[in-house]
């Protein structure tokens, strides 16, 4: 099943909806107390997602005349791990084989399929693009071995992985440079986990005005999806709707030559198969 956030055109509240094929529909519309967005589904637990299941659309709307909101909204945390495949950690002259490196993305930074991403030229010219696999825990985890960690997973989305290298390089954390309004584009659904079966067999792409700039496998991830919930898992309680970002593969824009870093009026779209296709807009102010 696909769920997303979508609205009508002159409605600012975003509604949870099922999404199929290329057309959708509210749960408030068929649904009497219907979860105001992913988070309450999840937190209602699994009878909720098989009463989603059973609905008939009384009315299917195309998706072209709706807005997608962040695929996700208010996750209880959003966790990042940071140069989870070898290419993008080589590139980078980033070390992978120690300890995972794992920090926080701010909620704020969330955004939807097709929203104009902006930033001060002032003070980010250096801004890149990267494709993750988004993990969305369905039930609370905690000391979760590696053998059952896929088990706490409800779905998985489309995460841009928006990064202002130059602030990046000239501090020590990575939350600031990573958490700008609109840096964490997610979409434009979350698919649940039984669509997708084994996590690390995706593929992830991005296209930066038409041109493939990564191409990757989930499968070349240095730690897999259930390991990084099993490590997680051993210092803090995942709690249902937390969004893990899972790392990006190689041919990020700071590492080519000539680097190429996202400029006003570029398009982006980073593609997941089984997920779909998340595009944003650039806009430097």
């Amino acid at each position: 099943m696909k769920l997303a956030h979508l609205r009508v055109d002159g409605d600012s509240t975003p509604r949870l909806a099922v999404v199929a094929d290329d057309e959708a529909f509210f749960l408030d519309e068929v649904m009497h107390d219907a979860p105001r967005d992913l988070q309450d589904l999840i937190e209602r637990g699994p009878e909720a997602l098989v009463a989603v299941r059973t609905l008939a659309p009384a009315a299917l709307r195309p998706l072209e005349g709706l807005r997608h909101a962040s695929a996700v909204l208010r996750p209880p945390a959003i966790i990042a791990v940071g140069a989870n495949y070898a290419a993008h950690a080589s590139e980078l002259k980033l070390r992978s084989e120690t300890a995972m490196t794992v920090f926080s993305l701010w909620p704020n930074s969330l955004t939807g399929h097709e929203s104009t991403v902006t930033w001060p030229s002032d003070l980010a010219k250096q801004v890149d693009y990267e494709a993750e696999l988004g993990v969305i825990i369905g039930r609370a985890a905690r000391n979760v071995p590696v053998s059952r960690a896929l088990d706490h997973v409800f779905g998985y989305t489309v995460v841009n992985d928006i990064t202002a290298r130059d602030l990046q390089f000239s501090e020590a954390q990575w939350s600031r440079c990573k958490s700008f309004d609109g840096f964490t584009p997610t979409g434009p659904v979350v698919v649940t986990a039984d669509e997708i079966g084994d996590p690390q067999d995706v593929w992830l792409t991005t296209h930066v005005d038409g041109r493939l700039l990564q191409d990757a496998s989930s499968g070349d991830m240095v730690r897999t999806v259930a390991e990084i919930i099993a490590l997680l898992s051993t210092t803090s309680t995942l709690l249902p709707g937390t969004l893990i970002s899972t790392g990006s593969p190689g041919g990020a824009g700071y590492s080519r030559k000539p680097p190429v870093f996202l400029r006003d009026g570029a398009t982006v779209t980073v593609s997941i198969d089984k997920i779909g296709m998340l595009t944003i807009h650039c806009r430097e102010i």
